[in-house]
Formats: structure tokens, C-alpha cells, sequence
């Protein structure tokens, strides 16, 4: 008897739990099936449309969609009209290999219909355009724009265009203001310092005070006198207000939504006895004293002042590009009359907005500020766009994050003077803290950096010649 009702429980236990198994599987499966049943959709791209490229003769076009594809036959895939011989589907990754002249506008169409996902649909139309153009053939002037140039200053312009195209020199961002914190962390992660290291003149209307002290250069000459280079911009603060006054100050716009933002009139600052006109003055007179520190102790600069103007950020962008301009000379002038001739001035330039250029009589070389892009071929492009506006400058990358490793950029034609990763504000801000040991980074993480420096092209601050 006991064996008969062991029997029939374990036939019965053994149904139950094939039956529960079944609709297990069947729920599975319709998941999976819910999931396969949008069509591939398209991703990106390299190039992306748009690019403008140097590179010419084969060229493999490489478009990722969401999902693994298949390519059906004949797929009818064009360039110019013309159907592309060489065509390779796997994964999620569709590769179109063409020849390429220079001097040449290109539509690439890969029809609907030809693309094909797990479940059997099929991707819509995608339509890419770039174009190819000459390679540009610079000629880098060799003159500073300031009067009688510092000797060291003439020294540092010429170690800049010498290795221009050829090499690569690193440089990180101080941690707010008036560090090396972010060149000690990439020594720290890579077992060596960058070559240029920048500082920020962002607290000048608190400065000088117990936590921070322009007047005190000791951290910018130990660096120079490392060999390292030194540059510079200015976060201009100004007050947010005439009736609070120098009690709470900011450089955003409005615009921006951030927490703390001013309303200071470029305009009426360009207008003499006008209270913004005062405090332009002010602070001119004020940086330009700092400033003669370095020079005193022949100190050259790479100066990088009134940043990312045309975007609208910053109070000196809101007033257009004319009065941008008049800002610029105005500064340029002043510190002329102050015999700051340590100085090499760098205009940063941003997408279309050569208008905003104060002119080669004001400017040494041109920079430009990229973020959140891992495309080479759109780094490429915009490094072209910019050696074609301005032929006899050099160009660097003054501000990155998050952005193609920057070996992989140089080999793409992206041949940068130097290239400068912003700084992690959490990471770099105490040396001394648990969290300044971590390898990620808001920008650049240590294994950007040492793929950078595995690259024998990337200049680092033990190779650097001494340049007094």
C-alpha cells in the first residue's frame, strides 16, 4: 500500500512540476519573442553624416544598429548612385567598403528593407553624407603677437610649433584653481606627470585670502622650473549684481539655469562711467598685477582668457560677437601697456563662430573645447574645419572630456598641439582622501591616460626640455 501511494505521489509530483517547467518556458519564450519584434534600428555610424574627410582611397563605412543584423541580396546600397561592390553584416555591425577621391560630396543609402533583425523585420532607410576635401597645408607663423616677446615665452612658441603635427603634449587641469592635483593623480596611475599643467584665475575677486592667494607663485614656478609648461584662463567672476557687490559673484548667464548667475551687462561695461565699466577696470588692473608676478620671474604663459564665448554661457558671450571682439582688445591692449609680453594668447574657438575671432593681430593660436564625442571621424572633422580657418595657427585641444582616445585621434588626423582633460572635481580635490586612489574619472580615467602614454608620439613632463 505504501509503495502504491509513494507511486502515485511521485507521478502526480512529477506532472506538477513538468507542467509549472512548460509555462515557464513558454512565458520565456514569449518574452524573448516581445523582445525581437521592433525591426534593427540604426545606431551610428563612422563617419558620421556630416563628416568632412581627409582620408581618401578605401574607406570602410561602419554602421551599428540596436540589434544583430543580416544583410539580404541583392541589397541595393549606393554611394553617389552608384551600387557598393563590398559589403560585410555581423552582429550588430554593417561594414561598406568604397573608394574615395578628394574634392568629392558623397550620399551613402542603404535602402529599406535589406537590413534584417533576429525576428525576421527590417531596418528603415538610412541615408549618410560626408564629403572629402585637400588635405590643408599649414605654414605656422613664427612671431608672437605681443610686443618684444619675453625670451622664454619665444622659447616655449617655438618648442609648440616644432613638435607641431609630429608630437603630442599632455597637460592636465589644477582642481579648481592653483593645484597640480590632477597631474598628480595621472603620475600616481601611469608613473608620469603631463607636460603642461593650467591653473584658473577663478577666485581673482576673493584672492588675496587665507584659502587662496594669486600672489603667491610658488606652485606655478616649481612646475616651470620642472620644465613643465604653464598655461592659464580666467572663470571671470564679476558680481551678480550692482547692489550686492562683490559678496556673491558668478560668470554664467541666466540662460544657463544654473543656481548662481549674473545679469552684468557686457554692453554698459563697454561704456565708460558706467559701474560695469568699473569693475571691468578693476579687474583688469587686478589680473594684469598677478600676471607681471610670472613675468618677473620670466614665467611664460599659455593664456587663455574670455573661453567659449559663442555658446552663451558666459556673461562675456551674451552681447554678441562685436562686442565679444571689443572685450578681447580692450584686454589685449591693456596688457600690452602693462608690458606683459610673457604671454601667448589663445582664442577658443567653438562650432561656426568665426565671426567671434578677434583677429590675428590679437591671437597666437587657436583652441577648441570637445566633450562627450568618441568619433574620431567628427574629431577629425572639426580639427580640419579649424586648420582650414585658420592656416597659419596652431590648434590644440584646451579643454576634453569623455572623449576618443587621444592617440586613436592623433593617428586620425587630429594632430593637436597639446590636449587637456578637464579636471574631476570629487576625484583631485584632497590628495590626501580614500577616493583620490580610484581610477575612474568624470573626464579621463586612468586607463585613457595610459593608453595615452603608451603612445611614444604623446609628450610627458620628464621629456621636456628646459626652455629658460
Amino acid at each position: 500500500m505504501n509503495k502504491i501511494l509513494f507511486s502515485t505521489l511521485y507521478w502526480v509530483l512529477f506532472v506538477c512540476v513538468t507542467f509549472f517547467f512548460l509555462i515557464a518556458c513558454n512565458d520565456k519564450d514569449s518574452t524573448a519573442d516581445e523582445n525581437h519584434l521592433e525591426p534593427p534600428v540604426f545606431v551610428s555610424s563612422d563617419p558620421a553624416t556630416g563628416t568632412v574627410l581627409t582620408t581618401t582611397g578605401e574607406v570602410d563605412i561602419v554602421l551599428i544598429y540596436d540589434q544583430n543584423i543580416t544583410l539580404d541580396t541583392p541589397h541595393g546600397i549606393t554611394l553617389n548612385g552608384e551600387e557598393v561592390l563590398h559589403t560585410y553584416a555581423a552582429y550588430k555591425e554593417l561594414k561598406v567598403t568604397v573608394e574615395l577621391v578628394k574634392g568629392t560630396a558623397y550620399t551613402l543609402i542603404v535602402p529599406s528593407g535589406v537590413i534584417k533583425g533576429p525576428a525576421g523585420l527590417y531596418a528603415d532607410q538610412v541615408i549618410l553624407s560626408f564629403e572629402t576635401r585637400e588635405a590643408v597645408t599649414q605654414e605656422i607663423k613664427t612671431s608672437l603677437v605681443v610686443s618684444d616677446p619675453l625670451p622664454q615665452a619665444q622659447n616655449v612658441y617655438d618648442f609648440l610649433r616644432e613638435n607641431y603635427r609630429t608630437k603630442l603634449i599632455s597637460g592636465t587641469m589644477s582642481n579648481v584653481t592653483w593645484n597640480t592635483n590632477e597631474a598628480e593623480w595621472v603620475y600616481q596611475h601611469t608613473g608620469k606627470y603631463p607636460a603642461l599643467n593650467a591653473v584658473d584665475y577663478l577666485h581673482l575677486w576673493a584672492s588675496p585670502a587665507n584659502w587662496i592667494n594669486y600672489e603667491d607663485v610658488s606652485v606655478i614656478e616649481d612646475w616651470w622650473n620642472r620644465n613643465g609648461l604653464v598655461a592659464a584662463t580666467w572663470h571671470w567672476n564679476v558680481p551678480v549684481s550692482q547692489e550686492i557687490g562683490y559678496e556673491e559673484v558668478a560668470f554664467y548667464a541666466p540662460s544657463t539655469g544654473y543656481e548662481t548667475t549674473t545679469t552684468f551687462d557686457l554692453n554698459a561695461g563697454l561704456q565708460e562711467g558706467t559701474y560695469e565699466n568699473e569693475v571691468i577696470r578693476t579687474d583688469l588692473e587686478k589680473i594684469a598685477d598677478c600676471l607681471l608676478l610670472l613675468k618677473e620671474k620670466e614665467i611664460p604663459v599659455i593664456w587663455r582668457p574670455l573661453h567659449e564665448a559663442s555658446g552663451g554661457w558666459f556673461w562675456w558671450g551674451t552681447k554678441g560677437a562685436e562686442s565679444y571682439k571689443q572685450l578681447w582688445i580692450w584686454m589685449f591692449d591693456y596688457f600690452e601697456s602693462r608690458g606683459l609680453n610673457h604671454l601667448i594668447w589663445v582664442w577658443t574657438c567653438e562650432s561656426g563662430d568665426h565671426e567671434w575671432y578677434p583677429g590675428d593681430t590679437y591671437v597666437d593660436i587657436i583652441g577648441v573645447d570637445i566633450y562627450n564625442n568618441h568619433s574620431v571621424s567628427d574629431i577629425v572633422s572639426e580639427y580640419n574645419s579649424l586648420i582650414s580657418s585658420y592656416p597659419d595657427k596652431i590648434v590644440a585641444l584646451t579643454e576634453c572630456g569623455n572623449v576618443a582616445e587621444i592617440d586613436t585621434q592623433f593617428e586620425g588626423g587630429a594632430t593637436w598641439s597639446w590636449f587637456m582633460p578637464w579636471y574631476d572635481y570629487d576625484r583631485t580635490l584632497d590628495p590626501e582622501s580614500a577616493g583620490f586612489s580610484g581610477t575612474d574619472h568624470d573626464h579621463a580615467s586612468a586607463q585613457w591616460w595610459k593608453n595615452a602614454f603608451n603612445n611614444d608620439k604623446i609628450i610627458t613632463l620628464d621629456q621636456m626640455p628646459d626652455l629658460k
